[in-house]
């Protein structure tokens, strides 16, 4: 299509791949790389947006502003496609004073720390840190300008299994009040198995801690197409770690057995969402972390959600010990997305693979320490078929 300008090899996570500068639109051995432009933050920031498309249609268009996944087409059982998350159709939204009132961070990279840290502090080798108290006195989601807010420096490039697109990102010592100075890696691959695979790593120049995740708003169905509830959800743990009235992690770990937080059993999302469990009316429905049944940094299946008017199959893998599950509780219609359509209660869910919440607190939970000489990974991928 447009010449490419420059190539350059690159090498990275164990990848060999062809960067691009200087074109719109790079053809790879299978799919192809758009770059457009797509605003400019209110700081003057210019962002654009890569569109990754595999040789069977499927697309997914990632901005450099907060890594966000801004659209995700996939084909339901009649091979129509549909795009799959929630969000907007230009920068505009993202950045709307009803946007970020609501803060939903819709398709966002989110970091430094994914959910919440109890009061807001944790204490680091005898060392103790103030974050912003950004939701009722707790941090979320890494705080006031997370990693969803700021604009990261991205390169394209070809790798065997996928078009993919490289972002990098410095967050210096102190951002958020959290401590050292972290170097973040996020590749996003969109493979010819559509599949959109995330790696992420980090390294720090002193001990800090890290929790990051993905928070696109999935609805199978197609955005905008009435809600999630009859979709239906599996989700391989036998336990949750329960949280008390603000959210926060009790510390403890709940047995799922006879409780609405069971979804061994393949089961529709609204049929126990209004149970008067105590702990899920929290939520208010589900905003809970699953401790996935697998051992501890090893890659697996963690659930499977199915749509069955549309066929589409939805498994989410990775190799982190939590999931967290969302049921989009807190849309309530006053935020309208693609289309202007009003995004109403249910009408997406979030499955983030992480750390368990305010594991800083928690010195039961697995560790989210990360120190100097040490790289932090995390793999999620969301996998779609038909059926």
């Amino acid at each position: 299509m447009n010449k490419i300008i420059h190539l350059i090899t690159i090498t990275t996570l164990g990848i060999t791949a062809a960067c691009i500068t200087g074109c719109t639109t790079m053809k790879t051995n299978n799919g192809t790389i758009t770059k457009a432009q797509f605003g400019t933050t209110p700081s003057g920031k210019a962002v654009d947006i890569y569109t990754l498309r595999n040789d069977a249609g499927a697309e997914a268009r990632i901005m450099t502003y907060g890594g966000i996944v801004q659209s995700l087409s996939m084909p339901d059982k009649h091979g129509q496609f549909a795009d799959v998350v929630l969000g907007f159709d230009s920068l505009d939204g993202y950045v709307s004073d009803a946007y970020l009132k609501g803060c939903p961070y819709f398709g966002a990279l989110i970091g430094r720390y994914g959910n919440r840290i109890g009061g807001a502090k944790f204490t680091l080798e005898g060392q103790t840190y103030t974050l912003a108290g950004n939701n009722h006195g707790n941090s979320l989601h890494g705080g006031l300008v997370g990693f969803d807010k700021v604009v990261w420096t991205a390169r394209p490039m070809e790798t065997t299994h996928g078009p993919a697109l490289i972002l990098t990102y410095l967050s210096k010592d102190g951002e958020e009040g959290f401590p050292g100075n972290l170097e973040v890696t996020a590749i996003y691959t969109l493979t010819d198995k559509n599949e959109l695979k995330l790696e992420y790593t980090a390294k720090t120049d002193k001990p800090t801690i890290v929790n990051l995740t993905q928070h696109s708003y999935f609805n199978l169905a197609g955005q905008g197409n009435g809600d999630i509830l009859g979709e239906i959800v599996y989700i391989n743990a036998n336990q949750t770690t329960p949280v008390d009235s603000g959210l926060i992690t009790t510390g403890e770990f709940a047995d799922v057995t006879g409780t609405p937080f069971d979804f061994r059993k393949p089961t529709t999302i609204g049929a126990r969402i209004n149970d008067p469990d105590k702990v899920l009316q929290y939520g208010p429905g589900y905003d809970h972390n699953w401790v996935i049944n697998k051992p501890l940094g090893e890659f697996g299946l963690m659930a499977r959600v199915t749509d069955p008017a549309s066929g589409r199959v939805l498994e989410v893998l990775s190799d982190e010990p939590g999931l967290q599950f969302y049921a989009g509780n807190f849309l309530d219609g006053t935020i309208h997305g693609k289309g202007g359509v009003a995004y109403q209660v249910h009408t997406g869910f979030a499955m983030e693979p992480q750390h368990f919440p305010d594991s800083p607190n928690k010195p039961n939970f697995p560790s989210v320490e990360l120190k100097p000489g040490q790289t932090y990974h995390n793999k999620i991928v969301y996998k779609f078929s038909v059926e």
